[in-house]
């Protein structure tokens, strides 16, 4: 069974949709929590089915080296490994090695494991079929991720390669059956902050023909316009029938405004990495749990959100446990702050079905702008 895309309601470019694959549905826009190392970090597998995020991520470099595709094969793949029911989407692990300074090739990347120096190579085939060991419900086809401060000849060259490893990923996974073996795949489209490549890399992505479409290559260090921008550039040459999936994008702002340009899929580390620090998302912006102002301060986490799983604490306690590094402190933030991103989906999801995003819009950007 191929992955099924149905638009449920519009309000200008924002769309709500269903997403229905092999593993049940779920409706978009939804944001995606990273669990690199099919964990999220701080949270277990009973956390995450209290909050019910729509799909969650795995990471396909790092379940690679530790513990090995076959070991997590072994056990059920990250299904069975981690005993989480719900979708799994793996990206391609493309990011993380092109960050390890990699020799790259026309065929493929050569790099050394973060972990103990030990050589591999991916390969838009290689990555297919680690993908497809580790189970997941959508895989992502390797692609050429440079920095948004490269050169055009960079740029360019990126394009280049993701459109061919797009072309023999999609060939490998048809040819692994990847469909009947309950997996979809998603292409991926480079172009940095350039409107005329993005087209062009939209055009040759959608060529090959792929279950879904993702935006990488942003959120990568340029500004928010260029970001927005080069977005606009992009969304409306993908399918109106498929989805579309923003990678790596977690402020409020850039999530509300990339769904007003028809974005269905988010994900980003940005809600556990705040929570880690101390950093709470509210309705009030962010607040900073190491401020002085807390400490005797018994209003909830965020007074606009009594839904949160942290609502019970009062903010003066949350503080504390910070200031005497108690592990739990951690864990609630990241259950505030992951539960908060989902019920701005939620919303957002309402708001479009209601024909009052603009509504939304404005909020968020009055708390966050």
């Amino acid at each position: 069974m191929t992955l099924q895309f149905d638009v449920l309601a519009r309000d200008g470019q924002a769309r709500t949709g269903r997403i229905t694959t092999p593993r049940g549905s779920f409706t978009t826009p939804c944001f995606m929590p990273v669990g690199t190392r099919a964990a999220v970090r701080t949270l277990d597998t009973a956390d995450l089915e209290a909050l019910k995020p729509s799909v969650v991520l795995a990471n396909t470099y790092h379940l690679m080296m530790r513990p090995g595709a076959d070991v997590v094969q072994q056990m059920g793949g990250v299904h069975g490994f981690t005993g989480w029911s719900g979708h799994v989407l793996t990206d391609s692990g493309g990011y993380q090695v092109f960050s390890l300074d990699p020799k790259v090739d026309d065929d493929g990347a050569t790099f050394q494991s973060t972990y103990d120096g030990s050589t591999h190579r991916f390969t838009a085939e290689r990555v297919v079929d680690v993908q497809l060991q580790l189970g997941s419900d959508i895989q992502m086809a390797l692609d050429v991720c440079p920095p948004s401060e490269a050169p055009a000849t960079a740029q360019r060259l990126a394009v280049d390669r993701t459109a061919a490893w797009a072309a023999r990923a999609r060939r490998r996974f048809l040819e692994m059956n990847g469909h009947e073996a309950g997996a979809n795949q998603f292409g991926i489209v480079q172009g940095g902050i350039d409107a005329a490549l993005r087209a062009e890399s939209a055009a040759r992505t959608i060529e090959v023909g792929f279950d879904g479409y993702a935006v990488g290559g942003l959120s990568v260090g340029e500004s928010s316009e260029q970001m927005m921008a080069a977005l606009e550039a992009t969304t409306p040459k993908l399918p109106d029938d498929q989805p579309r999936y923003f990678m790596g994008l977690g402020d409020p702002v850039g999530l509300v405004e990339s769904v007003a340009l028809g974005v269905d899929m988010f994900d980003c580390v940005l809600p556990t990495r705040l929570a880690r620090h101390g950093t709470a998302l509210t309705w009030e912006g962010r607040v900073n749990m190491g401020n002085s102002s807390l400490a005797t301060d018994d209003g909830p986490i965020d007074p606009h959100f009594p839904a949160s799983p942290a609502a019970r604490y009062s903010r003066a306690y949350l503080r504390h446990l910070f200031n005497v590094d108690e592990p739990s402190a951690a864990r609630l933030l990241t259950l505030h702050n992951v539960a908060w991103l989902l019920a701005l989906m939620d919303t957002a999801q309402e708001a479009i079905a209601a024909g009052t995003f603009h509504q939304l819009r404005h909020r968020v950007a009055e708390a966050w702008g």
